[in-house]
C-alpha cells in the first residue's frame, strides 16, 4: 500500500493509461444505447471486449489490484458480479491468490441449487468485482445474494463510476464503491488528447450532469 499522496499520484497516472488504452480498443462507443439498468445514453462503454486484447487485459487487471491493495485490501474473498464482471474477477484473484467466487444472475433450478458458486464461509467478508456501475443494482443483487449465503459485502471495485446514482446507492445498502475513475474523467482526458470531437464530449457530458439532477 502507497501513502496517500502517493497513491492519489499514480491513481491519476493510471487513469490516463486506462483512458487511452480504452479508446484504443474502441471500448467507448457513441449512438443512442440502452443500459442495464434501463436508462438510456448518448454513449456505451464495452469493457467486455477487454479480455480479446490479452496484453490490455493484463494491464487493465493490474490496476484493479493496485486499486484493490490501496483502497479495499481488507477481505477474505472476491467474487465477481455477471456477467462483464467474471473474467476480471477471474484474473484479479488469481493475481491476488485470493479466492473466487461467482454469482449467478438466477440461481440454477438443478443440483446444489445456489446462487453463489464456490466456496463461501459464514461471516466471510467478500469483495465484489464488476466493470462498472450506472445505479449499482447489479452490484446490489450479487451483494443481497452473498449476503443470503452468511457473507459479507462491504466494498466492491469497478473500473468506471458512470455518475448516475451508484455511489450513494451502495452507501445506502451499507457498501463502498472503489473506481479508477468517472466516466468525467474519461470523456475529459479523451477530448483533451484529442481523440474525441466536441461533439461527442458535450453531449455525453450534458447528459452526465442532467442525470446527477
Amino acid at each position: 500500500m502507497e501513502t496517500a499522496g502517493s497513491w492519489r499520484t499514480k491513481k491519476a497516472h493510471l487513469t490516463e493509461q486506462a483512458c487511452e488504452l480504452l479508446f484504443h480498443v474502441s471500448a467507448l462507443k457513441f449512438g443512442s444505447f440502452k443500459l442495464t439498468s434501463g436508462k438510456s445514453s448518448p454513449f456505451y462503454i464495452d469493457l467486455r471486449i477487454v479480455p480479446s486484447y490479452p496484453e490490455v487485459f493484463d494491464k487493465i487487471t493490474d490496476m484493479y489490484v493496485l486499486l484493490i491493495k490501496n483502497e479495499a485490501d481488507e477481505f477474505d474473498r472476491v467474487a465477481g458480479v455477471p456477467t462483464a464482471g467474471l473474467p476480471i474477477a477471474t484474473l484479479v484473484s488469481y493475481k491476488l491468490r485470493a479466492p473466487l467466487l461467482y454469482v449467478r444472475k438466477t440461481a440454477k433450478n438443478h443440483g446444489t441449487q445456489r446462487a453463489v458458486e464456490g466456496v463461501l464461509n459464514d461471516k466471510d467478508r467478500v469483495l465484489l468485482i464488476d466493470d462498472l456501475a450506472t445505479t449499482g443494482s447489479s452490484l446490489l443483487d450479487a451483494a443481497r445474494a452473498i449476503r443470503s449465503q452468511g457473507g459479507i459485502v462491504a466494498h466492491a471495485v469497478v473500473l468506471i463510476d458512470r455518475e448516475q446514482g451508484c455511489v450513494s446507492n451502495l452507501s445506502s445498502n451499507g457498501i463502498k464503491l472503489h473506481y479508477l475513475m468517472k466516466v468525467s474523467q474519461l470523456l475529459e482526458t479523451l477530448y483533451r488528447k484529442g481523440l474525441i470531437t466536441h461533439s461527442e464530449y458535450q453531449s455525453s457530458i450534458e447528459y452526465i450532469k442532467h442525470e446527477q439532477i
